[in-house]
């Protein structure tokens, strides 16, 4: 199997993973193209450095998870100013629009929040385990859990106000 092939296999099994995170961390469908090319690019240039050493989706979830860090970084660097499109959620299950309205709305207080904290929602909404995401943001599993508990709760004032 050739390196293009199996890089090629990897990005389709897992590309929901770069889907979450240009959700995340863009706030409209130009952007969130540009990002998704940007995290594939990034893949590709590391693709070769991925020993197998933890899961493929970790290793995805890093990478993605620092080039959409970088990107915001240096948008701030540049002063640009951003309006906010709605969240387009785009789903391959059905859902009842009472449910895709309260996803809609969780979406866009998490659009709310800093860098890392986007980041470690989306791994929790992911279901990952506090370990998992330790490796991926290279923070302890206890500060994970410190820092996940006060994100819902702020999530959930920021919620209830509205």
């Amino acid at each position: 199997m050739s390196k293009e092939y199996e890089f090629t296999r990897i990005i389709k099994d897992h590309e929901g993973v770069i889907y979450k995170i240009t959700t995340v961390y863009t706030n409209n469908q130009d952007d969130q193209k540009d990002l998704y090319q940007e995290i594939v690019y990034q893949l590709w240039k590391s693709f070769d450095s991925f020993k197998g050493n933890s899961k493929i989706s970790t290793w995805m979830y890093r990478v993605a998870l620092n080039t959409a860090i970088t990107r915001l970084k240096k948008e701030k660097r540049r002063g640009d100013q951003i309006g906010i499109d709605k969240v387009i959620i785009q789903q391959t299950e059905q859902y009842d629009s009472e449910f895709e309205e309260r996803l809609k709305i969780v979406y866009t207080h998490i659009q709310g929040l800093n860098e890392l904290e986007k980041g470690l929602m989306l791994l929790f909404l992911e279901g990952k385990k506090y370990e998992e995401i330790a490796l991926i943001t290279g923070l302890s599993p206890s500060n994970v859990g410190t820092r996940i508990s006060r994100i819902k709760q702020k999530l959930k004032t920021l919620i209830v106000k509205k």
